[in-house]
């Protein structure tokens, strides 16, 4: 596959924070709220790639109107335990990043809030290998929109977004960038342009190799 960009989704993609921040909310909500009774791992699981006002209404509604408010205070906690701790790498990333990085720029698009991509970069020292990353939480634009505004300022002729879920895939459709879907990840995809099984299949597709998994 010719690319001259990749752009990475962050969960699902890179890593798998639910244990580490299942971790960090179960903490803070004991010692923030006196809670005892904290999302369980696959109810965090469920949320990976959804907006914050998506998972306080999903997860944290019965706080009411104040939904929103504990989630972003949870979120703030969580980025300072991961930066910290960090979270599982899905296998091949660290090796395989720096090698990608000497061949194309690398971006990351994600819908995290504010400080997550720092916790990444600061418990991973992954922000050496990238060109740009930008996140709902710094902008304000969703993935797609952030896909958008990235690829009209920097340009390239035939990037590829690399994500987990249907709906990273609908935001590269969206912005009018092919996808590769990441099926180690949490989700699945309708139809796209390849799928990798392991992060480093990665370097098979730049060159286009018979043992990429196209489809």
């Amino acid at each position: 596959m010719k690319t001259d960009a990749l752009i990475f989704d962050i969960d699902g993609t890179l890593w798998d924070s639910c244990e580490a921040v299942r971790a960090s909310w179960q903490q803070s909500l004991r010692s923030r709220y006196g809670c005892f009774g904290s999302p369980s791992l696959e109810q965090v699981r469920s949320i990976m790639g959804l907006t914050p006002d998506e998972i306080a209404d999903k997860l944290f509604s019965r706080f009411g109107a104040h939904a929103r408010e504990v989630f972003d205070t949870l979120s703030e906690d969580e980025c300072a335990y991961l930066a910290v701790h960090g979270a599982a790498l899905y296998p091949g990333v660290s090796e395989t990043l720096p090698l990608l990085a000497a061949r194309v720029p690398l971006f990351i698009v994600s819908n995290c809030q504010k400080g997550y991509l720092e916790a990444l970069f600061a418990s991973t020292g992954f922000g050496a290998y990238f060109t740009d990353a930008r996140s709902a939480g710094m902008t304000g634009l969703d993935k797609a929109g952030n896909l958008r505004a990235l690829l009209r300022e920097y340009a390239p002729e035939s990037a590829v977004f690399v994500g987990d879920t249907r709906g990273d895939e609908d935001s590269a459709r969206a912005a009018g960038c092919r996808f590769v879907h990441a099926a180690y990840g949490f989700g699945d995809a309708a139809a796209p342009d390849a799928v990798i099984h392991h992060f480093g299949e990665l370097l098979s597709l730049l060159d286009n190799r018979e043992e990429a998994s196209h489809v």
